[in-house]
């Protein structure tokens, strides 16, 4: 996945979830976060980011804060796309890929089924597979986590991806972590208990519990080589 017109910026503060001040080119300017979780560790004061320009004249913001540059103590910063739209677009352009299903499987977005809506179904060799996508964005010496936030909306779709395991299609559950330099990857149960039970209890289910890294530049992200996953507590 490719942004246009990307600039490079410092990272001053973060007045609420949805802005951010930057300084650009010597000015400060207000930009819009493109995530809402807390990203405490990725948006400090001095860190670099990169932004994506705005085509429309008549927002509020000219700019979108789409990545950062994470500073670490000892090490050199690593780069992190923190843009909580992207994984989504990133996996239908790995899963149109043949990566995970056959090239000829037929992918659909935004799928509903029941009272469930999933991130993609696909149907593949006469079989139809359900797949919900999380961005991760959360890192600690090398160990990829989620959520970074508590999250009741992932419980559900995970216990969705359940019934639909138990009720005979494919389940898939993606972890698209956002950044490179990355061993493995772990629910953050410190964070959000329920979601590491539901997590285990899915894994149990038949449903696949899939991770993968990206190749991260400034302008763009593309999903790369699978992590080991681990649940246990």
């Amino acid at each position: 996945m490719k942004y246009q017109h990307i600039e490079k910026a410092v990272f001053l503060e973060r007045p609420n979830r949805f802005i951010a001040d930057v300084l650009i080119e010597g000015r400060k300017e207000r930009v819009h976060v493109k995530n809402t979780g807390r990203c405490r560790e990725l948006l400090r004061e001095g860190a670099a980011v990169y932004l994506e320009r705005s085509a429309n004249p008549d927002r509020k913001t000219r700019y979108d804060l789409v990545a950062v540059e994470k500073l670490r103590d000892g090490l050199p910063p690593l780069l992190v796309n923190m843009d909580s739209q992207i994984p989504n677009a990133a996996a239908d352009e790995w899963l149109k890929g043949g990566n995970l299903f056959s090239e000829q499987a037929v992918i659909r977005r935004e799928f509903t089924y029941g009272a469930s809506r999933f991130d993609f179904s696909i149907e593949d060799k006469g079989k139809i597979s359900f797949l919900e996508v999380k961005g991760v964005t959360l890192e600690n010496c090398g160990i990829a986590s989620f959520p970074d936030a508590p999250t009741e909306r992932g419980v559900k779709h995970i216990n969705e991806l359940v019934r639909a395991a138990g009720e005979g299609y494919g389940a898939y559950l993606l972890f698209v972590i956002q950044m490179k330099e990355i061993k493995e990857f772990r629910p953050n149960d410190e964070m959000h208990r329920e979601f590491g039970d539901a997590l285990r209890a899915a894994q149990q289910a038949g449903v696949h519990i899939l991770a993968y890294d990206c190749i991260v530049t400034p302008d763009s992200i593309v999903i790369d080589k699978p992590i080991m996953v681990r649940t246990e507590l």
